[in-house]
Order: structure tokens, then sequence, then C-alpha cells
């Protein structure tokens, strides 16, 4: 099985998932590491309701099904494997959704995150109460389907742009209340995460710049902030503009590929660029190999399909 150069590091709890703090998280670093969204254990917390939340969503006054059908003492161990090729993550969060349902439910995580998986490979080993581990399941695989194939998806990009220089980000296209979990799927699939909110990065899009009047004064009345800036461009005029102004990072959207080209022409290594919009994974290594620094891609997490992964019991 292969294992990812830089997987994210196991701890106890869901605290890896979560962890680091907005004073010293840098956009397009090399580490694979940890984000939250004002520290770690308020993040923690946030996945523990997430997942009673889903729990209370899903089994509301409790499983009737397996009420009538599964006798209270009958035990039952089960496995969870891949029906397709992918790249795990959420294994961590899977384990957390059956020992939140019963505490005695024993879970043994046998592939980490961001392992990259083939079809067939057990992932983890389960046993306890037969209800217990029914009451659970849809639960689990919810988060671990989804944050699976975020990360597989995000995997497909990285591996297309390999050996452009060309670093592969996230956005806030994320599901609501999910953005930690999903900007860790994008890190546990080899890529970087861009500003998780509206707080710890300032981005000056098209919006702001029709309400401010030109990008000249949007940039002109960010130049006393703290934080990285970045300004959105639609034409070759607005970079120059930019560039005018004293941007540090301009993102280039919606550009096409010929424009891309000679906007970078135009930079000249002067500050960074970020091409973002109408990238999928037929054009994105070609978008690469113009010499931008950044690929925002927000289909990484609005349009990730699920991994297939299934639990099944086995035989008694």
């Amino acid at each position: 099985m292969k294992k990812p150069a830089n997987s994210p590091k196991d701890a106890p709890g869901l605290r890896p998932l979560v962890e680091n703090s907005n004073r010293t998280r840098r956009v397009g670093t090399t580490s694979t590491g940890r984000l939250s969204l004002t520290g770690a254990p308020r993040a923690a917390a946030n996945v523990d309701r997430l997942i009673r939340l889903a729990l209370t969503e899903d089994i509301g006054a409790g499983d009737i099904t397996s009420r009538l059908v599964v006798p209270a003492e009958t035990c039952a161990e089960a496995r969870l494997v891949a029906r397709s090729p992918g790249v795990l993550c959420g294994i961590r969060i899977c384990a957390r959704v059956f020992k939140t349902v019963d505490a005695k439910v024993r879970f043994r995580i046998l592939q980490p995150d961001g392992t990259r998986f083939r079809r067939g490979t057990e992932l983890a080993r389960i046993d306890g109460h037969a209800r217990s581990l029914l009451a659970a399941e849809r639960t689990a695989l919810n988060f671990l389907q989804r944050l699976s194939g975020v990360a597989t998806l995000t995997r497909h990009y990285v591996d297309a742009v390999r050996g452009t220089g060309a670093v592969v980000l996230d956005t806030r296209k994320t599901i609501p209340a999910w953005r930690a979990l999903d900007k860790y799927a994008v890190r546990c699939g080899g890529g970087r995460n861009h500003r998780h909110g509206l707080y710890d990065m300032i981005i000056i899009k098209d919006n702001h710049i029709r309400a401010c009047g030109s990008i000249t004064a949007a940039l002109k009345r960010c130049r006393q902030s703290r934080h990285l800036v970045e300004v959105e461009t639609q034409t070759l005029a607005d970079v120059r503009e930019a560039l005018a102004a004293g941007a540090r990072w301009i993102m280039l959207d919606n550009m096409p590929l010929a424009e891309i080209r000679r906007a970078v022409l135009l930079v000249a290594g002067r500050c960074r660029i970020e091409a973002s919009g109408g990238i999928t994974l037929a054009n994105v290594r070609r978008v690469a190999r113009t010499g931008v620094d950044f690929i925002s891609i927000g289909a990484l997490t609005h349009s990730a399909p699920a991994a297939d992964i299934a639990l099944d019991f086995l035989p008694r």
C-alpha cells in the first residue's frame, strides 16, 4: 500500500484535523499541517458537534429497524473496504462517530489519512454490538466518503500539475460548517489551503472594486493592514493597474489561456500570480505551464464525487 510522503500526523482525538493558529498559517507553504477556525480546541469541539448533529438527524428517536430485527445482545464484526481507488481522509472522524454511538465499540484503523488505496483495500476493522454498528454506519460513511472524495479529486489535480511548480489551492466554496474538514481533506490530497475565511486574508474581488471605485483605490485602503492582500483582475488592463498600485498578489479570474500567458509576462516576477475560474482536469496542466504560482480550484470542495467505501459485516 502506497503511503503519502507528507501525510498529516496522528495524535489523540481530533486535534490533528484542526490545529493551527491564524497567526502562523501561510498560503502555499509546504506543510500538509493543520487548520482551525480560531484554534484547535474550538475547532475540535465543532467537529464533535457536527458528529452529534448528524447522528441526531439520522437516528432521531431510534433505529426502529434494528430494534425489531437485531437482538440486543447480538455482536458483530465489520470492515470498511474501498470499492474503488482513492485517497483516504476522515478515518479518525469515522472512528469518532462509532464511539459517539457506543463507547464500547472497538475501531481499529488499518490505513491512515492520506493513504492512496486500491479497490479492495481494507481501511478499518470494527466490532461491537450489532445495533451500535448499524446505528453509526450511514453517518460514519457520509463523513468518510465525502472527505475521501475531496482528497481523491485534489490528488488528481496535484498529480496533473506535478513538475510545473504551480501550487493547487482550495477556495471557500465548502459545505456550510464543514470548512475545516473540507480544507483538511484538500491537504490529505496534497493540495494547499487558501484563506480560511473573510478574517484571515484580504482578497479584493470584483464587487469590492465596484463598491470602492477602482483597483487602485481599493489597494490604497489596504496599505496599512497587517494581512496579506490579493486583488482580483479580469483583464490585462486590470493587471497593469494592480501592478502600478503596488499589488503583491494578483488573481487572474476566468482569463483565457493566452491572456494568462501575457499576464505572466507582464508581471515578470514582480508579484505572486494566481489563476482561478474555469479550471478543470483537462486544462489545469496547460494553465500551470504558463508560469502562474497558484491555481485555485473551487471544484475540489464543491464538486468532488463521494469515494466508494462500504461497511461490510463479516459472516458470523
